[in-house]
């Protein structure tokens, strides 16, 4: 998947490169996405984000519109994220939610999701949309094999 990674820092880096393992083409931003850097997003399937960026309705219309479909939060809340009009957009939105929450295991966690999505399937737990997809999700589950249905 084509991604763009905003808000990272230094220590991100390294540890973003290694999860991904050359599979998704990745673009680390270390600046927070806002409209003025928003072109970064310009082509990319995910959008990558922390928990300092605030995506606001208006600003997901504009990422909707340059192709965005995905949005992966590296915290374990959505309340920067407008859930609702992400779902009206139609852009799936998925958090880092599993127990190793070291730098290492959220970039571990944030390469899942794109993994997961690439083949077409659920992210499980980490999944945040706010359509009900008929997932049952349970704390053991990290391996969920079901497919969002759109």
């Amino acid at each position: 998947m084509k991604a763009v990674a905003y808000n990272i820092k230094e220590f991100e880096k390294e540890l973003l490169a290694i999860a991904n393992r050359k599979i998704h083409d990745l673009t680390l931003i270390s600046n927070e996405l806002n409209f003025n850097t928003l072109h970064y997003a310009v082509g990319k399937e995910v959008v990558i984000v922390s928990a300092d960026d605030v995506l606001e309705a208006k600003l997901l219309e504009q990422l909707k519109q340059v192709g965005v479909q995905k949005i992966v939060t590296r915290s374990l809340t959505t309340d920067h994220i407008d859930l609702y009009r992400a779902h009206e957009l139609n852009i799936q939105i998925a958090n880092t939610p599993y127990i190793d929450r070291s730098p290492k295991g959220i970039a571990e966690q944030t390469i899942r999701n794109l993994n997961l999505w690439e083949k077409g399937k659920c992210v499980g737990l980490a999944c945040c949309c706010v359509k009900e997809c008929g997932v049952l999700k349970s704390k053991n589950d990290e391996t969920t094999e079901h497919r969002f249905d759109q």
